[in-house]
């Protein structure tokens, strides 16, 4: 009996016992905190707080009438349609949509403060009493109300508006549209419009310079007693030419009868005759050259005057022609924003996702309580 009182007590059950609900404590506070508590928190919150929002979907491309090499189905069939897709003036809408001057002219009358600071719950509405600014309902808008995409592809520019009404989505939507309509329209003014008073300043000057240079003509013309040079020279060269034509006929004469009779009455008249045409002959050449008032002094000056004048001419003229063709091109639009999809009203409310939003924190619970479960694990046996 002696020496069964001296053995050793087997081990307590219940201290094992005890051991391995204190480890499953410890994994169920883990299990507790990252999982339970979120997916409860995510359950209350998407089931009884998280308000419905609305949205409001419009497609839209800006397109221009010139003719571009286009790649894709949409880009061909625009092209089909005497239009190409206009990409590059795509950017300047997208960027105004979500400007802060479409945020204040959507702004008029407070309908955005009270839209989306009267409704909504509080982790979704914007909330004045921390910072009632302008600018922080910008990034509200820019946040939660606005979003852009486009398709580089097709060039088609998908709008969504979120709202916590189904109308008020519809209307910022439209609004957006109208507002962007008119933008596209303010570019083709602006552009027509400088495109015109350019042509138009180019005429004005052209026209001036035409001006001054057939009024330098006229000027050089009456102080000259000349009209043309060149045609006036050849008329007197003709003269000179006729001049010749008698004084080589009548010195014919004169020496026929000096050799056939020389006493005759004639022979005084014809040597007069042939002094008077020789003088004449002399005067229609001294007209033509050799003297600074002659029509060849006055040739080179009136030939510069009368080719500034025909290059003033001309250049009116392509002046003209220009701004014609810019008045034609300002008549038609450049640019075209064409709705593909008009703003819808929803009649069901596609966000928040509720489901998904649980099973997302459960899912991100269970990846968290694996990941510290074993971290605490390897540390644990890294003491043992």
């Amino acid at each position: 009996m002696e020496n069964l009182e001296k053995l050793p007590a087997p081990p307590s059950s219940a201290s094992g016992m005890g051991r391995i609900l204190k480890r499953c404590t410890k994994i169920n506070k883990l299990f507790l905190v990252t999982v339970v508590i979120p997916t409860a928190a995510s359950v209350v919150y998407f089931g009884l707080i998280a308000s419905d929002v609305f949205i409001s979907e419009s497609r839209f491309v800006v397109r221009s009438p010139q003719r571009q090499a286009q790649t894709s189905v949409v880009g061909a069939l625009l092209q089909g349609t005497g239009f190409s897709r206009a990409q590059d003036d795509t950017y300047p809408v997208i960027d105004y949509i979500q400007s802060r001057d479409a945020l204040t002219e959507l702004n008029t009358g407070s309908n955005i403060y009270r839209s989306y600071s009267q409704r909504g719950d509080i982790f979704s509405r914007f909330l004045p009493g921390i910072d009632p600014s302008f600018e922080a309902l910008w990034k509200y808008y820019q946040k939660k109300i606005v979003s852009v995409d486009l398709d580089s592809t097709s060039a088609i520019t998908t709008l969504q508006v979120r709202a916590f009404t189904s109308a008020d989505a519809a209307r910022i939507n439209e609004q957006l549209l109208e507002m962007s309509e008119h933008l596209v329209n303010r570019m083709n003014q602006r552009a027509a419009y400088d495109s015109v008073r350019f042509a138009q300043i180019q005429v004005n000057e052209a026209a001036s310079k035409a001006k001054d240079a057939a009024a330098s003509l006229a000027s050089f013309r009456n102080a000259n007693t000349v009209f043309d040079p060149e045609r006036q020279s050849a008329l007197q060269l003709q003269q000179v030419t006729a001049l010749q034509a008698q004084l080589y006929a009548s010195q014919a004469q004169l020496t026929s009868l000096q050799s056939i009779s020389p006493l005759n009455p004639q022979i005084p008249v014809l040597k007069t005759n042939i002094a008077s045409l020789e003088q004449q002959i002399k005067d229609a050449n001294g007209g033509v050259t050799g003297n600074t008032r002659s029509l060849s002094a006055k040739a080179g000056a009136y030939a510069r005057l009368q080719l500034d004048s025909q290059f003033a001419d001309k250049q009116l003229a392509s002046a003209m022609t220009t701004l014609d063709g810019a008045r034609a091109e300002a008549q038609r639009k450049q640019l075209y924003l064409e709705r593909l999809i008009q703003p819808n009203r929803p009649d069901v409310a596609i966000e928040p996702k509720r489901l998904r939003g649980i099973a997302t924190t459960f899912v991100l619970g269970l990846i968290a309580w694996a990941s510290l479960s074993l971290l605490i694990a390897s540390v644990r046996e890294h003491r043992d």
